[in-house]
């Protein structure tokens, strides 16, 4: 099992940048593929980037794409989410998530993943 804890959420301006952190608990956590989502209020959470065991594979929603990079630090036990020129739409609650696999695979789908983040608070102003 494992535990996340996101941070690094703000309000922030249009075309500025910001990096979200995930903090996974456990000692197996090169074992489990990551992956960032986000909601708003009224709407489904939607899928941001996903990342494989190694980090050697990712991928993104073509709504962030070029404006994203999401990495990880296996020793660490930590993911991160780089987002730079942001915009107003990309504000919503950013939700780590983690799912226990022993394949390299990158997971974009909500119910791929067994477990979730609390959420960090993401705010772009125009």
């Amino acid at each position: 099992q494992v535990q996340l804890v996101e941070s690094g959420g703000g309000l922030v301006q249009a075309g500025d940048s910001l990096r979200l952190s995930c903090a996974a608990s456990g000692r197996t956590f090169n074992n489990y593929a990551m992956g960032w989502f986000r909601q708003t209020p009224g709407r489904e959470r939607e899928f941001v980037a996903a990342l494989s065991r190694s980090g050697g594979s990712t991928y993104y929603a073509d709504s962030v794409k070029g404006r994203f990079t999401i990495s990880r630090d296996n020793a660490k036990n930590m993911v991160y989410l780089q987002m730079n020129s942001l915009k107003p739409e990309d504000t919503a609650v950013y939700y780590c998530a983690a799912r226990h696999t022993a394949l390299k695979v990158v997971v974009s789908t909500l119910s791929g993943y067994d477990y979730w983040g609390q959420g960090t608070q993401v705010t772009v102003s125009a």
